[in-house]
């Protein structure tokens, strides 16, 4: 089974891109009509996504649907929160806000009186857009309400800050909605307001905190908090990520990764094994008898360190190839820039494949496939009219290449033209019969498109169509793994194990699908403790499958435990192989990260496993 395709973000998946998963994300999305999602599967950490990657949004959109679709109305779903402009009356319930008793009862009930009345003159310049007068008229009222009382103070200090954030005043609006939160620590609208003027100010870990706190306080039921976080969690991932990606140490994947990445071409003469007589020199029999040299290159050396799975050296024996200009440069340009792919090193792979794609004397099926690696980079760069391109002009120059059709096929599923995609996969299997990947994934396609439609009918076509696929190709893991993925999401967790099983059979070092069989564990019978074995045993097989550590975390998070969620993404963070993933990854960290401050601060903690 290939682990991770060109197109790397999960070209399969049915929901969103999983970190070093060829695989997708379909597995952990509960089918259509099962009344919500089981409490295992929430990402509490705001902005998280669900556990294969839904999406920070996902669990809030659903629900949205839902109610588009004539479901279940706001009572179920999120609270259409107003924008939270208006000053108030009062403030939420807080510690200290009783009358007092005693001799002083009278005066302080005067003063409090005279400070509501400027509070409510304030008010009433407020709703009239006479912001300055308003604010005059909240100060009055904060220096006549007794200090005692915390309540009133609270609102008052909020209200003005209101006001501040209508002039646009962000310093002053934080202060004073600081004060606010002092008074009364669950002040939903002080925290949101200062969220808010955090943002204008470029704060962007105090705006996480406070949008966090304000999530949790609401249960996670506010659209506009949430979306304030996920937008702050990408602004925050993205920033760090081109800074640590910049200057990132170069990693190699794991050989089973780089195998089953090479597995999805058919077409590439770089990964064809090397024919007779191109062995080097430096190869001999058992009998210490040199092998029949063709020629010295680096080019043919890279190509013996490949047979022999010595990766690392690949890289520097292409270059000595090209530098001296040599027989095989081209191969030497394309190989070196699909190693760079491999580590990360998108930077240093396109100047190699664009000079690849330019030389029209080379074999057009180098030229083809350095247009392959070429589209899914900039897809994976989220540039999606250049992959367009690139894929669009391998069909033109080669489109005999199956490889390009069965690709293409997985962009286009990306992009949602599920049509687009299944003509892609024909045009394959007709090039290829023998395709069971291309076959496989054109089910998934159909299933997809099914599922998203709530078509029940095509969904049972595009099921059969699986179980045909498997039975006509029985060696392909593919297969077993999306058809797996479709079960869960029709409840068949069953079956769907059964599946996973298949998978591992076929490919025993296959760490992925560990990940998802323990991922099946938790949907199916909420065996935490299976679903973290299986886990760590892929973790285990591939101590740089980030999206063990990925998941991983993420059900740390779920059950409390910080620390080690976040200690799980920073792995991940280091084993990411593209900026893209790598923000996704930041983003995971930094909520789990303010979920910490925030407990610390105010004592809040979501619900957890």
């Amino acid at each position: 089974m290939a682990a991770s395709k060109p197109v790397e973000a999960a070209v399969v998946a049915a929901a969103a891109p999983s970190s070093g998963s060829g695989m997708g994300g379909g597995g952990a999305t509960a089918g259509p009509g099962t009344g919500g999602l089981p409490r295992w599967q929430l990402a509490l950490a705001v902005g998280a996504p669900l556990l294969l990657g839904a999406g920070a949004m996902y669990l809030w959109s659903r629900q949205r649907r839902r109610r588009e679709a004539g479901g279940r109305g706001d009572s179920g779903g999120l609270k259409r929160n107003s924008e939270r402009k208006t000053p108030e009356g009062r403030a939420s319930p807080a510690p200290g806000s009783g009358h007092p008793d005693g001799p002083g009862a009278h005066l302080e009930m005067n003063s409090l009186d005279r400070a509501q009345a400027a509070k409510n003159k304030g008010n009433k310049y407020f709703k009239a857009g006479k912001y300055e007068q308003a604010i005059q008229c909240y100060t009055e009222a904060i220096s006549l309400c007794p200090i005692e009382k915390n309540a009133d103070l609270s609102t008052f200090y909020q209200n003005r800050a209101a006001a501040f954030e209508q002039l646009q005043k962000w310093k002053e609006v934080a202060q004073d909605c600081t004060k606010a939160v002092e008074l009364n620590p669950k002040y939903v609208k002080a925290l949101f307001r200062r969220a808010k003027a955090h943002e204008k100010l470029d704060n962007k870990k105090e705006c996480l905190e406070d949008v966090t706190a304000v999530c949790i306080l609401e249960g996670f039921q506010n659209q506009q908090s949430m979306l304030l976080a996920d937008k702050v969690l990408k602004l925050l991932g993205k920033e760090k990520a081109k800074e640590k990606y910049k200057n990132r140490e170069p990693l190699m994947p794991s050989p089973q990764f780089i195998k089953s990445y090479f597995s999805s071409f058919t077409d590439d003469i770089i990964s064809q094994p090397m024919l007779k007589g191109e062995k080097s020199d430096e190869d001999k029999d058992k009998e210490g008898e040199a092998s029949e040299v063709k020629e010295n290159s680096g080019y043919l050396r890279a190509k013996q360190y490949m047979e022999e799975e010595n990766y690392d050296k690949i890289i520097s024996e292409c270059s000595k190839e090209i530098d001296a200009q040599g027989k095989y440069m081209a191969e030497a340009l394309l190989l070196r820039a699909t190693f760079y792919l491999l580590i990360g090193n998108a930077t240093a792979a396109k100047p190699d494949l664009d000079k690849v794609i330019s030389l029209k004397e080379a074999n057009v099926k180098l030229r083809a496939n350095a247009l392959i690696k070429r589209g899914s980079m900039y897809m994976q760069q989220q540039q999606p009219l250049l992959s367009t391109q690139d894929f669009n002009m391998a069909a033109d120059i080669d489109p005999q290449n199956a490889d390009v059709y069965h690709h293409r096929g997985q962009l286009k599923i990306l992009l949602d033209q599920v049509e687009e995609a299944v003509a892609d996969f024909d045009e394959c299997i007709r090039l290829r019969p023998e395709s069971a990947l291309a076959q496989a994934q054109k089910c998934f396609a159909l299933y997809r498109q099914a599922y998203t439609g709530n078509n029940s009918s095509q969904i049972q076509a595009a099921m059969k169509g699986f179980e045909e696929v498997i039975k006509k190709f029985p060696r392909c893991a593919e297969g077993y793994a999306l058809y797996a993925q479709a079960l869960t999401d029709q409840q068949q967790f069953g079956k769907a194990d059964d599946m996973y099983d298949k998978c591992i059979d076929l490919e025993p070092d296959n760490a992925t699908t560990y990940v998802h069989k323990g991922l099946l564990q938790l949907q199916w019978k909420q065996d935490l403790d299976r679903g973290l074995e299986l886990i760590s045993k892929a973790i285990e097989i591939d101590n740089k499958c980030d999206f063990a550590y990925e998941t991983m975390g993420t059900i740390e998070v779920q059950r409390g435990n910080m620390e080690k969620a976040i200690d799980m993404f920073n792995k991940a963070i280091n084993l990411a192989k593209s900026e893209m993933e790598m923000a996704h990854l930041y983003s995971l960290c930094d909520a789990a990260h303010a979920q910490t401050e925030v407990a610390k601060k105010y004592g809040l903690k979501p619900p957890t496993l």
